[in-house]
């Protein structure tokens, strides 16, 4: 089976709203500020091109109408009698039940809101049983680089059959309990990882593996069960929903044994002479008071990706992103950058380089000039764009170490695609 075909595999719900008669389905949805206008030179307003949407996915309307449903009743939850402390709580706890459906969860995995993919991550590093060895390689955010107690960096892969080899053999050589960490989808080039066969090669050793799902969610469906995932990390703000919540969904035991990540009210059963922390891994890694419309908006983003349907919204990221990426390739001097090459599977992101350009001129001329947002710098994984840059004894210092990354979603359209082409050519055009 294809990486790609694992991918799109979905669930009964998800595919009945995807084979249902066109009439029938629900449209793409729409973002907020689709009609934003920003300055340019000369004093003019443009349309913004968004192609940012790695960073952070603008909101769709779905999501901010679920916000407001919900802030007239607006109250703290779990501790409370009033009507709309009770109702607040219920919404809240449907939120956890919309997650676990959205990546296909098993039953009895835990569900946990945290602030974003960085906070899940290091809230699973804080649970694991003493000992532990987490593998990762250097293709990875920081997020998954940085919070483990002990760790075995990987080379990057030249192909993904090697990933699975290089993890094969890490794992062999590791006593005690383990854990791999890999990616779904690069947030450098948007390239799909084998994470299936990663999470056959880590049971077959008897470690876990946690998938850093962040850049595969807003573009692809993930079953966790069907690919025999332990934990999955992602966040609300690329997602389509505000800022501050994200989510760590998986196994219970190290979530419930682990120390409590804070401490504080509804963390504990009991505090007498000595503090008795719940069993449940939800309520003991979320004390204090939850980022309540935070874990709202991300479900309700999850609904309308759900709704909308999977092949909808890959049909047309894929046409997207195809011409997004043969337009790069027909402009002179610009350079996409690939760890597994033109062909491999890819959700709707770019990086590339322009020759004679360091990647703040082009990121700056790009907005000042034409009002098209892109990311620009080594998108916190230091190592492996200094790894695609031919660049991995440099300093992260170096302007030459660091790249411009263009990436789609829902909002973006073939004006915002050939406007970036067209700007690239012009900026090639001036370097003469």
């Amino acid at each position: 089976m294809s990486t790609l075909t694992i991918f799109n595999s979905a669930p009964a719900v998800a595919q009945a709203v995807a084979n249902a008669p066109a009439a029938n389905r629900r449209s793409i949805p729409a973002v907020l500020g689709a009609d934003l206008e920003v300055p340019v030179k000369g004093g003019r307003l443009v349309g913004y091109a968004n192609l940012d949407y790695a960073a952070s996915a603008p909101c769709l309307e779905p999501v901010s109408a679920a916000v407001a449903a919900a802030l007239p009743a607006y109250s703290s939850v779990h501790r409370g009698a009033g009507y709309a402390s009770q109702l607040t709580t219920a919404r809240y706890e449907q939120a956890r039940h919309t997650v676990r459906a959205f990546v296909g969860a098993r039953p009895d995995d835990a569900v946990i809101f945290t602030r974003n993919t960085t906070d899940a991550t290091n809230l699973l590093a804080g649970c694991l049983p003493e000992g532990t060895t987490t593998v990762v390689f250097d293709t990875e955010h920081h997020a998954s680089l940085l919070p483990w107690p002990a760790s075995v960096r990987l080379a990057p892969p030249a192909f993904p059959g090697e990933a699975v080899r290089a993890a094969d053999e890490a794992l062999a050589g590791i006593d005690g309990p383990k854990l791999l960490v890999v990616t779904a989808a690069s947030n450098v080039t948007g390239e799909l990882w084998p994470i299936a066969a990663l999470a056959h090669i880590a049971h077959r050793h008897g470690a876990r593996i946690l998938v850093d799902a962040a850049q595969l969610v807003p573009h692809r469906q993930l079953n966790l069960t069907a690919l025999d995932l332990d934990y999955v990390a992602f966040s609300g703000h690329k997602l389509y929903a505000p800022f501050g919540a994200g989510v760590l969904v998986g196994r219970r035991d190290w979530l419930a044994e682990g120390e409590p990540y804070l401490k504080g009210g509804g963390a504990v059963r009991s505090v007498e002479e000595s503090t008795q922390w719940h069993d449940d891994p939800e309520p003991r890694h979320e004390a204090g008071t939850p980022n309540v419309l935070g874990a709202i908006a991300l479900a309700a983003a999850c609904d309308a990706l759900t709704a909308t349907g999977w092949s909808e919204l890959v049909r047309e990221e894929e046409r997207l992103i195809s011409r997004l990426r043969s337009g790069l390739a027909s402009v002179e001097g610009v350079r996409e950058l690939s760890l597994w090459g033109d062909d491999h599977p890819r959700v709707g992101i770019v990086s590339f380089i322009v020759a004679g350009y360091s990647a703040r001129e082009v990121a700056e001329a790009l907005s000042s000039e034409y009002g098209i947002g892109v990311r620009d710098g080594k998108f916190c994984a230091h190592p492996f764009v200094r790894h695609l840059l031919g660049t991995a004894d440099g300093g992260c210092e170096d302007d030459t170490a660091s790249a411009i990354r263009a990436s789609i979603g829902i909002g973006t359209t073939q004006e915002h695609v050939d406007r970036l082409v067209e700007a690239l050519r012009d900026l090639v055009s001036r370097r003469g």
